[in-house]
C-alpha cells in the first residue's frame, strides 16, 4: 500500500489572524507543539497529545491540524480500524478509518472541519484508500452546540461530505441501533473491484440485508 506521506500545507484566514493547516505531521512535530485546552472531547489535551503523536508514527497513521501560532486548535486522524470493531475483520491494507476530528469551540465559527477534510484529500495517497467513518450520535457535543441529533447529523453529514464522504448502508448492529447513527465512506479512485467486495461482505454480514 502507498503509505508514503506527502507532507501539504495550506493558510486559512480566521478573525485577523492567518491558521496553518499542514500535514500529514510526524509525532516529533505533535511533540513541538501545544494542543488547545478546549480539545477536550475524548480526553484531556495532555493524554490526547500522547494519543496523537502514537497515531502519527504508525506506518499509516495520518494525522492533519490547523494551527495558530504554536498551537493546535483542530485535528483530524486517519488510522486502520480498531481491531476490536467489524471493519477490521477482513485485514484489508486499503481500508482506513477516520479516527477522529475535533476543532476547539472558539474557533468553530471557522468551518475547520470542512476545511481540514478538503485539505486531507489533497493527497493523491488517499485515491489508493477506501476511508470510512462511523458516526454515532452519543459521541456528539449535543449539549455544547444546541443542536438537536439531527440538526448535528445534517452538519456531520455536511462536513464528511466535503472530504467526499457519503452514506452507505450497513448491518453493523451499533450503528443500526438508531436511525441517526450512519457509515459514510470515500471510495479511493485507484480501489480495485475485488477491494469493494471484500468492502461490501463487511458492511453486510447478514446476506438478507443486501
Amino acid at each position: 500500500m502507498n503509505h508514503k506521506k506527502k507532507y501539504y500545507s495550506k493558510e486559512l484566514e480566521f478573525n485577523g489572524r492567518t491558521l496553518l493547516i499542514e500535514g500529514p505531521i510526524s509525532g516529533k512535530k505533535i511533540h513541538e507543539y501545544e494542543l488547545h485546552e478546549g480539545l477536550v472531547a475524548f480526553r484531556s489535551p495532555s493524554e490526547q497529545k500522547k494519543a496523537l503523536i502514537s497515531i502519527a508514527d504508525l506506518p499509516e497513521g495520518r494525522i492533519n491540524v490547523v494551527v495558530d501560532d504554536n498551537t493546535i486548535v483542530g485535528y483530524v486522524t486517519f488510522v486502520y480500524p480498531d481491531p476490536l470493531e467489524r471493519w477490521s475483520e477482513a485485514e484489508m491494507e486499503e481500508l482506513l478509518e477516520l479516527g477522529a476530528i475535533e476543532v476547539a469551540k472558539d474557533y468553530r465559527g471557522a468551518k475547520l472541519g470542512s476545511n481540514l477534510l478538503t485539505f486531507s484529500m489533497l493527497d493523491d495517497a488517499v485515491e489508493d484508500f477506501i476511508i470510512i467513518t462511523t458516526e454515532y450520535y452519543w459521541h456528539w457535543d449535543l449539549k455544547g452546540s444546541g443542536l438537536s441529533i439531527w440538526e448535528y447529523r445534517k452538519v456531520m453529514e455536511k462536513m464528511m461530505n466535503a472530504g467526499g464522504l457519503e452514506w452507505m448502508a450497513t448491518d453493523d448492529p451499533e450503528i443500526s441501533s438508531h436511525p441517526a447513527n450512519c457509515l459514510m465512506v470515500r471510495v479511493g479512485s485507484r480501489v480495485s473491484q475485488s477491494s469493494m467486495q471484500k468492502f461490501d461482505a463487511i458492511r453486510f454480514t447478514n446476506r438478507f440485508m443486501y
